[in-house]
């Protein structure tokens, strides 16, 4: 009888979420998934039509990140600056990419010789209204936002 008496006890005792109601447990699954979301890294980066959703997370970056570099060189032919001295700095350009794939500046790291040339960060911010949009980021097949940083090479020597 005793036996059955420690059996019921430590059966009791283990069984704490049992006098948890529905919605208590719920919510403690919830918190504890949520405690397991790496929130600093999406599982689809955001693509444009050329790049390939089925590739790995790197290949999906690295095609955006060709795309738009690709695009903002072809833009910048068009644009005409005259500067005193040679450039060569690299900048940084920071988006946003909203959960609709909107791309949006948010900054231009400027470097301290592209002060040469006025409006860049301006001018910038314009051609990227032109952009068409990308089918956004993507976390646990959510569209969220991401900002993105890329590196912006110039250079005008010859």
């Amino acid at each position: 009888m005793l036996r059955w008496w420690c059996f019921f006890l430590s059966i009791f005792l283990v069984s704490c979420d049992f006098f948890l109601s529905r919605e208590e447990q719920t919510q403690r699954l919830v918190n504890e998934e949520l405690l397991t979301i790496d929130w600093n890294d999406v599982d689809q980066y955001p693509l444009f039509e050329n790049c390939d959703e089925t590739t790995s997370k790197t290949e999906q970056r690295e095609c955006f990140q060709r795309t738009m570099l690709s695009y903002l060189n072809n833009a910048f032919k068009d644009l005409a600056y005259e500067v005193e001295n040679d450039l060569a700095d690299t900048l940084y350009i920071d988006l946003l990419i909203d959960e609709h794939g909107f791309i949006t500046l948010l900054e231009v790291d400027e470097g301290n010789s592209i002060q040469q040339i006025p409006n860049f960060g301006k001018d910038v911010g314009d051609l990227l209204n032109d952009l068409t949009t990308v089918a956004p980021a993507l976390k646990r097949g959510v569209p969220v936002s991401v900002r993105v940083r890329l590196p912006l090479v110039l250079n005008t020597g010859n």
